[in-house]
């Protein structure tokens, strides 16, 4: 499981002329299943998300939490992310989960962060969306689940 994070003033996501879902500081988060994904990659990442210390505390030392904060979530689906662009000129997704298994872990990914008393906003699974993202910063981060530190 893959996820870019970015930390946010403001975020919301629309499909055509209808907002889906809005956040204000925070976190944005794409994610990006792949086929080995399990549950257990959902917990290290929502774990690693809800605790990461990317919030400036107030002498501007990167200290805080988005639960410290009581920062919101956005999650968004992204397969995209997991596009293998070493060879030939087209992104290769055979890495990427199927659609049925991706939206469980998906929904499985939002359920845990819910289940942290984080409020969460989302996208729609494998819609074409409009991001808006004013990133704070800019904060930006990888995390793959695969490249676990101690």
């Amino acid at each position: 499981m893959q996820v870019v994070i970015q930390r946010v003033k403001d975020s919301r996501v629309s499909i055509g002329d209808k907002l889906i879902g809005k956040i204000g500081k925070g976190i944005l988060v794409f994610l990006g299943i792949e086929k080995e994904d399990t549950q257990n990659d959902a917990d290290y990442l929502v774990s690693k998300i809800i605790n990461l210390r990317i919030f400036d505390d107030p002498y501007g030392k990167m200290n805080l939490s988005v639960k410290d904060i009581n920062g919101e979530i956005l999650v968004i689906s992204q397969f995209t992310l997991l596009g293998d662009c070493r060879k030939g000129r087209r992104p290769s997704f055979a890495n990427a989960a199927a659609p049925e298994k991706a939206e469980t872990l998906y929904k499985y990914f939002v359920s845990q962060i819910k289940n942290n008393n984080a409020i969460v906003s989302t996208g729609k699974f494998q819609a074409k969306m409009d991001v808006y993202i004013l990133n704070d910063g800019p904060v930006t981060f990888l995390l793959d689940s695969n490249n676990r530190g101690n």
